[in-house]
């Protein structure tokens, strides 16, 4: 039996190929057996796979980032602006609280009304794609072509044929409206000089939105003479540079809105009180008004922030710069701005900070909770106090305003026990502000109309300043009066310097004159008033203003040139003496002479009978 043996060669090449690929299949088998048995993937098991990951940006975020905000970090917070704050406006702590909040929320706002815009655009584009998916490229680059037929048109929902219904019931109404966040308004009140209008103005100058702030004293009902309520908003559109979407996000702040308040006329109609308050009724609270653009009294043609000078045949960049005049060639005579145009601005989004004094309201709020000279053991309350600004503050009431007080107030923590500082009496009454117990009900009594008051939904009152706030607002924010002065006093070579003793001064003087930080000008202005006539031009070159100065007993005391040892020696021998009269004034009583001690002895070892 002869047996054959078949006898193959193969390339060495081939051989190659062979044992590659059993080694890739002995790798792959063993690969899926770890797998399945440890239950752990290698970086290694995906090296052949292609990304099959999808990523549709309409759909919401998955992932570690699901759970982060939708437009991103935040470039403001309520903690930054308060910060801001801090470096112009002394003390009135919960009202930078309640403003930086409320200027952090109308941020948030017009994000969200930005992202629900952007989000509602980008549907109707992939609407219009889907729409367009349908149609034939013929029909496009050949205009007047008929539109191709569809051997199997799509069915609309609309085409869809009605299910029958035997109850017959009515089939609900289905509203696919985002969500709004509606606007608060803010109100702040407080006596003058407290730092209510400095604070909206130093917002203005962070602020990515446009702001504008209008007086409500020369506001009259519509039709008689002054000025109209919308002039707030068209302030605001001269602002935001005649744009009209950036003027619809801004800020107006409406000062003076208690002189407003109604009135009781004899004869006639309150158009310059409840009048105003009903014309800013709409406004507050969201309509459309036409805005037309009006240049500045006075003749001059031009805004005010126009480049003046500018009388060239240039064409202005102002938006109130129409033509000047026939056959100028000052550009085209439908420039934004420009007389006779008319702009339909919004006032939904707009956010509204009123300030105002309301002189008398404290005392309505006494009367409210009680708080008046009826009852046995009741303080009584003069009814021309002669404390100025500081009536609106009382002492000793801490029952009585816990009780009506319509905030929460983290308890105050106990500073660290000194036991080298001077005791301090535990008699020490706190202070609290009268307006903080505002209620809806005292703004109606005090002349303000219901609709305007629901309105404003947030209330919070400014402290008067007290003296050492007031010697504070001297010393401690960024621009504050010192430095101006010694600023002023520089630019003519001479060096101007207060001692301790001449601030508190200054700020004793100035807390009575009862128009709070504001009379800190009016008392340096009459103490430098001489020195700034003699002093430029001369030898002087330090001026020095002591504690004696400040209480008029005698003249700022002047150092020539060569004179400065004597200048910062009188400094230090003025801030040792002030230094002696505090350790006095907080130093107990004690015996000022022997005699005296041998007395108080005496009479300590007597039992005190003596």
């Amino acid at each position: 039996m002869n047996t054959q043996t078949l006898i193959i060669s193969v390339s060495p090449q081939a051989r190659t190929s062979y044992l590659a690929l059993a080694s890739i299949g002995r790798r792959s088998l063993s690969t899926t057996a770890s797998q399945q048995s440890s239950g752990q993937y290698h970086r290694s098991d995906f090296m052949g796979q292609g990304f099959t990951g999808i990523y549709e940006p309409g759909q919401p975020t998955k992932g570690p980032l699901g759970g982060a905000s939708i437009v991103g970090a935040p470039r403001v917070t309520p903690k930054a602006l308060k910060h801001h704050l801090d470096q112009f406006v002394v003390g009135q702590e919960r009202a930078k609280k309640v403003l930086s909040v409320a200027v952090y929320n109308h941020y948030q706002r017009i994000q969200e009304l930005q992202r629900q815009e952007d989000e509602q655009l980008e549907l109707e584009a992939q609407e219009q794609r889907r729409e367009m998916s349908h149609r034939h490229p013929v029909e496009d680059e050949f205009p007047g072509q008929q539109p191709a037929l569809k051997v199997n048109p799509p069915q609309s929902p609309s085409q869809t044929p009605p299910v029958s219904n035997s109850s017959l019931e009515t089939p609900p109404i289905l509203d696919c409206t985002p969500l709004q966040i509606e606007k608060s308004n803010v109100l702040l009140l407080g006596p003058s000089g407290v730092g209510k209008t400095l604070m909206a103005k130093t917002l203005a100058r962070v602020l990515d939105v446009p702001f504008s702030m209008s007086d409500c004293t020369p506001f009259t009902q519509a039709g008689y003479i002054g000025e109209d309520a919308e002039m707030c908003v068209q302030r605001l559109l001269a602002a935001a540079n005649y744009d009209v979407t950036a003027a619809e996000q801004g800020i107006i702040c409406l000062d003076e809105i208690d002189k407003i308040a109604t009135a009781k006329v004899a004869h006639g109609k309150d158009v310059s009180g409840e009048g105003v308050q009903q014309a800013l009724l709409k406004i507050i609270e969201g309509t459309t008004l036409q805005i037309q653009a009006k240049p500045e009294r006075g003749g001059s043609g031009r805004s005010p922030g126009s480049v003046p000078g500018n009388t060239g045949g240039f064409p202005s960049s102002n938006p109130l710069d129409g033509p000047r005049g026939p056959g100028s060639g000052a550009g085209p005579p439908n420039l934004p701005g420009s007389k006779g145009e008319v702009f339909n601005v919004r006032t939904d989004n707009i956010l509204f900070i009123c300030t105002g004094a309301f002189v008398g309201l404290h005392r309505m709020i006494l009367d409210r909770i009680s708080k008046g000279s009826i009852g046995f053991g009741a303080p009584v309350r003069a009814s021309n106090p002669e404390s100025g600004a500081h009536e609106t503050m009382l002492k000793g009431e801490d029952a009585l305003f816990k009780k009506h007080l319509p905030f929460f107030v983290f308890p105050e923590q106990p500073a660290p026990s000194n036991p080298f500082a001077p005791q301090q009496s535990k008699s020490q009454q706190q202070t609290y502000n009268t307006l903080d117990l505002v209620e809806p009900s005292d703004l109606q009594r005090y002349g303000m109309i219901p609709e305007l008051v629901g309105r404003i939904p947030i209330s919070c009152a400014l402290s008067a300043l007290d003296e050492e706030a007031l010697v504070r607002v001297l010393t401690e924010p960024r621009n504050s009066l010192l430095r101006q002065y010694e600023q002023l006093f520089q630019l003519s070579g001479i060096e101007l310097r207060f001692t301790s003793g001449a601030l508190r001064e200054v700020a004793k003087s100035a807390g009575g004159m009862g128009t709070g930080a504001r009379g800190l000008r009016t008392v340096l202005e009459r103490l430098l008033g001489e020195s700034m006539f003699e002093t430029p031009g001369s030898h002087i070159k330090h001026i020095l203003i002591t504690q004696d100065v400040a209480t008029l007993k005698s003249a700022p005391l002047y150092f020539h040139r060569g004179q400065s040892h004597n200048f910062h020696a009188t400094i230090a021998q003025e801030e040792e003496k002030w230094e002696v009269e505090l350790t006095t004034k907080e130093t107990p009583s004690g015996a000022n002479s022997f005699e005296e001690y041998r007395r108080k002895g005496l009479v300590a070892g007597a039992g005190g009978f003596m």
